[in-house]
């Protein structure tokens, strides 16, 4: 017999999946605090007994090395289940809130309740991460969830679909693979919340088809995010720190990887000098061979960072690197100084190996270089100078800012969070934020009288 054809997902499957969901969601199925846990607890099962099957694919589709892997990825999405796990009770429960003379007596508290049925479209880059951190947020919210991975990360978007379904409630929880038909015909549908990880491009399109249904969205969008280097700073760590952002962390496809470097022309030779040194010191004297760095991720965005390195008034820029392999799908990292501003490498997100060097008189300038572009997602100082620290806090807006580091605001410290800074809303499922992405803050008041006789007739 021949080999039966897959099944297509169009838009009739698409509705005929919401409406399953929702039946479970409507039944009340995912709201209780027994079933939250018991979701969260497979999701924790899951990464612990499928460790080695998540590095491996994601290995396959980036070329991602185990450690990278393991921190960006498995231990992260781990951390934000335990704290889910951790804190699932106390997010539950309601707030009390003042209440005003006019209903005296009485009491009033704000109660979390879950949006509904909510869909999760996930992204290439750290697609394991971005995938089961805001499928965590979702189900500690008490919300029945649709995940549609990243076609471009086909590895890991086949193991989430076989993982989900063996660990967690099927009734509830859902994969949909595929491509842009797949995701229209979701996008078709109405739900309650859409949440998208990726470009503004196609961002723009999730909220114009969320806006026919008048469906909220949350949108994790990218930007060139701007690294500031002063002279006084230690040099040496500073450049380590911003190798280790932008190539360490998936060869600077990563959204708040450093994009390009602002500093003085009298220091910028001294930088350069360094990161030549340390560049080689990371990833050895032929970098396009080194282990210790994922690849590009597919032909397309290859051809699209050698287009940006291709172009006019560019190319000659080069300092360190431009070596490219496109069998491997490899290109070196790559310094560049004093690139045009209206070249495209210094208006797109570069999301890749390359760092564009822009030299000013004194640093201050950087303030108006940086805020000519749309905000960035993040926003980097390098510099011992308090009052410089605090004029570049002052006059710059970013979703998350560091002083003397990369990234490291995503990774380790729970209580912060980024700003609501719009089209960034980072801030809401990024570790204590999860949950409120997902949830409506209503309000209750209980009165403690009757009313007078005379209001029983307003």
């Amino acid at each position: 017999m021949p080999d039966e054809k897959k099944k297509v997902f169009d838009v009739e499957s698409a509705a005929s999946l919401v409406k399953e969901l929702r039946g479970s969601f409507n039944a009340g199925k995912t709201k209780s605090y027994e079933w939250r846990i018991a979701q969260l607890k497979g999701i924790e099962k899951m990464i612990d007994e499928r460790e080695k099957d998540i590095i491996e694919a994601l290995h396959e589709d980036l070329s991602k090395p185990e450690l990278e892997a393991f921190v960006s990825e498995v231990s992260m999405s781990k951390g934000a289940c335990k704290l889910a796990l951790k804190e699932l009770g106390h997010w539950m429960k309601p707030e009390k809130a003042k209440t005003s003379m006019t209903t005296y007596p009485s009491s009033a508290e704000i109660v979390s309740e879950p949006l509904g049925v909510v869909l999760v479209i996930s992204t290439w880059n750290y697609p394991f991460l971005l995938s089961i951190d805001p499928v965590i947020g979702a189900i500690a919210a008490g919300n029945a969830v649709v995940l549609k991975p990243s076609e471009i990360a086909p590895a890991i978007s086949t193991l989430l679909s076989k993982l989900l379904e063996e660990y967690l409630d099927n009734s509830s929880i859902r994969v949909v693979e595929g491509a842009v038909a797949e995701t229209t015909a979701l996008l078709e549908q109405k739900w309650d919340k859409i949440f998208y990880t990726g470009s503004p491009r196609v961002g723009r399109i999730v909220m114009a088809a969320a806006a026919k249904h008048l469906t909220p969205v949350t949108l994790e969008l990218g930007g060139k995010c701007p690294v500031v280097v002063d002279s006084n700073v230690n040099l040496q760590v500073a450049v380590r720190r911003i190798i280790a952002g932008k190539w360490a962390c998936n060869n600077g496809q990563a959204c708040i990887a450093p994009d390009y470097v602002i500093t003085t022309k009298d220091f910028a030779p001294k930088l350069i000098d360094v990161l030549r040194h340390e560049l080689e010191e990371f990833f050895g004297k032929n970098p396009i061979e080194s282990e210790d760095m994922s690849r590009i991720v597919s032909v397309q965005h290859f051809k699209r960072l050698t287009r940006l390195l291709d172009e006019d008034e560019v190319s000659d820029k080069i300092i360190i690197g431009g070596q490219r392999d496109e069998n491997q799908l490899k290109i070196a990292p790559t310094i560049l100084v004093d690139v045009p501003e209206d070249t495209e490498i210094m208006k797109e997100e570069i999301f890749g190996p390359l760092l564009p060097i822009l030299t000013v008189e004194n640093l201050e300038e950087s303030f108006d270089v940086i805020n000519s572009k749309s905000k960035p997602l993040a926003a980097y100082l390098f510099s011992e100078n308090k009052q410089l620290q605090k004029d570049f806090v002052n006059n710059i807006s970013s979703g998350g800012m560091l002083i003397n580091d990369t990234i490291l605001h995503v990774m380790t410290i729970l209580s912060l969070k980024f700003t609501w800074n719009i089209p960034h809303i980072f801030s809401l499922y990024m570790k204590l934020m999860s949950i409120l992405a997902y949830i409506n803050l209503g309000t209750l008041l209980c009165i403690h009288r009757y009313l007078p006789a005379f209001m029983d007739t307003l």
